[in-house]
């Protein structure tokens, strides 16, 4: 069985979509309603702004989920037996699998990146890789580094990769005690925000309540959800993971384990880049994973 996963904040490109906007009138007209909702031109940062403006979260939010979302659509549903996303990559996958619409997920898309780059500015925080830990230190290391204020681990990548976020200072100390708890390395990333951690709590109430006012139906297609990394396919349960993401830790390798212990054995990351087909490799060895990312990547298949 099939799934199509969706990648997340950081795969984000200079030049992105531009191919498949020039070449498919489909996903030109998607990305023109687009603009038209935001009421400026995310196209215009997508194909040519700078890197500096296209990684404010406010913009990479909605230039990724727009790139993933008109190439799955050109590609449609057929043979797809669920879905999944990481962080952001999630709503590319509630409207893949039509629980959400085109127009709202675009709106729901932009306010969620617009609240999370302010919340990051009313409490900064940071966030770091930690590779090659065994997973049994990583509770010990939180602990110790959680003297200095508030961490926990945002992203469970795969095995040996964790991403954590909070307070800038016991992130710092996270990093500088990673290797003597076994990492490889440690490293702090360049982001606008403690995502995944409590440092987004203001934004919480704010996208509680944007959601509050789009329609969420029951998904077509099962939805691997990050907060509770099982499929789902009820609206009411939806809405309820799609608020605790915002402060929980993203399941992924828990996600894809469930995926595969439901039956799928070939994973399609839609989208810019390459970075979940690399996570999925290190989860499981048995799957297959490929990508589609441009305009030549689509082509053989539509």
């Amino acid at each position: 069985m099939k799934a199509f996963v969706f990648p997340g904040q950081g795969s984000q490109y200079c030049g992105m979509g531009k191919d498949i906007f020039d070449t498919f009138p489909a996903a030109r007209t998607m990305m023109e309603r687009a603009n038209e909702l935001l009421g400026y031109s995310i196209t215009d940062i997508m194909f040519s702004g700078s890197e500096e403006e296209l990684r404010q979260t406010k913009y990479t939010q909605s230039a990724i989920f727009l790139h993933s979302i008109a190439l799955a659509t050109l590609l449609g549903r057929e043979d797809i037996a669920m879905t999944a996303g990481h962080s952001l990559g999630e709503y590319t996958a509630l409207c893949f699998a039509g629980a959400i619409n085109f127009d709202d997920a675009v709106r729901i898309v932009a306010k969620r990146g617009e609240l999370m780059q302010n919340a990051g500015q009313q409490h900064p925080g940071t966030m770091a890789a930690i590779i090659g830990m065994p997973d049994s230190s990583l509770e010990g290391l939180l602990a110790e580094a959680g003297q200095e204020g508030i961490v926990q681990a945002a992203n469970f990548n795969s095995p040996g990769q964790v991403v954590i976020s909070g307070d800038i200072a016991a992130v710092k100390k996270a990093v500088a005690l990673a290797p003597s708890k076994g990492a490889r390395m440690a490293k702090e990333l360049v982001v606008s925000g403690a995502f995944h951690s409590p440092l987004m709590k203001p934004a919480e109430e704010e996208l509680a309540a944007a959601l509050g006012r789009i329609d969420i139906k029951d998904a077509e297609i099962p939805v691997c959800m990050n907060a509770v990394a099982r499929p789902v396919t009820s609206a009411a349960e939806i809405r309820q993971n799609l608020i605790l993401q915002l402060t929980s830790s993203v399941l992924w390798a828990q996600s894809i384990e469930a995926m595969v212990q439901s039956g799928i054995s070939e994973f399609v990351e839609i989208g810019p880049q390459k970075v979940l087909q690399g996570l999925i490799k290190r989860i499981d060895k048995s799957v297959t994973s490929s990508g589609i990312d441009t305009a030549l990547d689509i082509q053989p298949l539509i």
